[in-house]
């Protein structure tokens, strides 16, 4: 009874009803009249006749109308004789056959437009579920073929309407699913294009060296100047694909963090472990600043990867004599992890384009790296529930802050 056209068909139900017993009261009023019309024309032809035969009026009067006039034998044997029985048909006897007449025509009269109407408007109602039907048929064939760009209507309640609600949330899951697998296959073909793409500078060179050498056997120092240019590109296709493998399955929603309680001073230790000698290398220093009892809560061995990305980034944009200062505080609601340097900066053009994969600036065209360290450390902080964000003036210094969720 909640959707709104059973309501109205069982409203014209119950009116039909009514009118039906309305028509009925009628009809056995007509019949009422009817018969009492055709018992007195009987009445009369009978008294007529007893009149002519020269019976008294006032027995003709108390035949007629007397309630206690007894049936003999002799009256039943007379009828017999008539052949006026239970048995015998209407159509002979005069009276009988026009009320009978009479009240087959009153009863084809009332009752045929009744029916006419219940047949009516069971078709008009049969006729609009049926369009509602057909118009749900049309929708659930465009999901079929991919087309969701309308809904089933639910713009009232009832069985009907719950059943096209769960067909459209089923839609909806089917859309969503299709667009994640679009967006996979985007993210597979842009991943192979990145990687194909970047693959071919060192391969290309790789190339080059290798017949470089094969041309000069008898000149070691060209052969040992070739064989250390070889290693590096090979370190950097390494370096290359291994990133490339952890940022794909970081996106890819594979790699499930774990969560400890890590003190922070240790972990950030480890961070820069590698990285102390290297900067000593190139007189640059890494100053960690916090308190050592501070603790966070995340995964040890990707938190290590971003924050010595991050590190190593200051690194390449530092000059000789610069200085990375790594600090770091806690409150009830984040923990907070700044890494300073005091490079060159990043321009106002590019600081919206860093965590980029791949992204270099002009002015990192002297500089190592790959343009994924950024973007991996900024994949591996909001997988953990954090964020990152970077501020930054050029000629003065970067500054990264990762905020993780206490």
């Amino acid at each position: 009874m909640q959707d709104r056209q059973i309501r109205r068909y069982y409203s014209f139900l119950l009116a039909f009803c009514l009118l039906l017993l309305m028509t009925a009261a009628f009809f056995c009023r007509q019949l009422t009249n009817s018969a009492k019309t055709m018992l007195l024309s009987h009445d009369e032809s009978v008294a007529s006749s007893l009149i002519e035969q020269g019976v008294p009026e006032t027995v003709v009067a108390k035949a007629l109308t007397g309630k206690n006039v007894n049936r003999t034998q002799e009256g039943s044997d007379l009828l017999l004789k008539l052949g006026m029985q239970s048995s015998l048909d209407a159509q002979f006897l005069p009276h009988l056959a026009v009320f009978q007449k009479r009240a087959w025509y009153s009863a084809l009269t009332a009752l045929f437009p009744i029916c006419l109407l219940l047949l009516g408007l069971s078709l008009l109602f049969l006729h609009k579920r049926d369009r509602l039907y057909r118009h749900a048929f049309s929708i659930i064939d465009n999901y079929i073929d991919g087309d969701y760009s309308l809904r089933l209507p639910q713009t009232d309640e009832g069985t009907i309407y719950q059943v096209f609600s769960s067909v459209d949330r089923l839609a909806t899951m089917l859309q969503a699913q299709n667009e994640t697998e679009y967006r996979s296959k985007i993210f597979l073909r842009n991943t192979i294009s990145d990687i194909s793409h970047q693959l071919r500078t060192p391969l290309a060179a790789l190339s080059m060296y290798q017949e470089i050498m094969e041309n000069e056997p008898d000149h070691p120092a060209v052969i040992q100047k070739f064989t250390a240019k070889t290693e590096l590109a090979l370190n950097r296709m390494e370096q290359l694909i291994e990133s490339m493998l952890k940022i794909t399955r970081l996106d890819a929603g594979s790699i499930v963090f774990e969560k400890k309680i890590c003190n922070l001073s240790e972990l950030i230790s480890h961070a820069v472990n590698e990285l102390t000698t290297h900067a000593a290398s190139e007189d640059k220093t890494i100053i960690p600043e916090g308190s050592p009892a501070e603790i966070l809560v995340c995964d040890p061995s990707w938190t290590i990867e971003a924050i010595g990305n991050i590190v190593k980034n200051a690194l390449d944009h530092t000059d000789t004599n610069g200085t990375i200062h790594i600090s770091w505080d806690t409150s009830p609601v984040t923990t907070r992890i700044m890494i300073s340097d005091n490079g060159s900066g990043i321009a106002p053009e590019d600081i919206h384009h860093i965590f980029k994969r791949f992204y270099r600036s002009r002015k990192s065209s002297g500089t190592q790296g790959i343009g994924l360290g950024l973007s991996l450390a900024k994949s591996i902080v909001e997988g953990q529930g954090g964020m990152i964000s970077v501020q930054s003036t050029s000629h003065v210094g970067t500054t990264f802050t990762l905020l993780f969720p206490s």
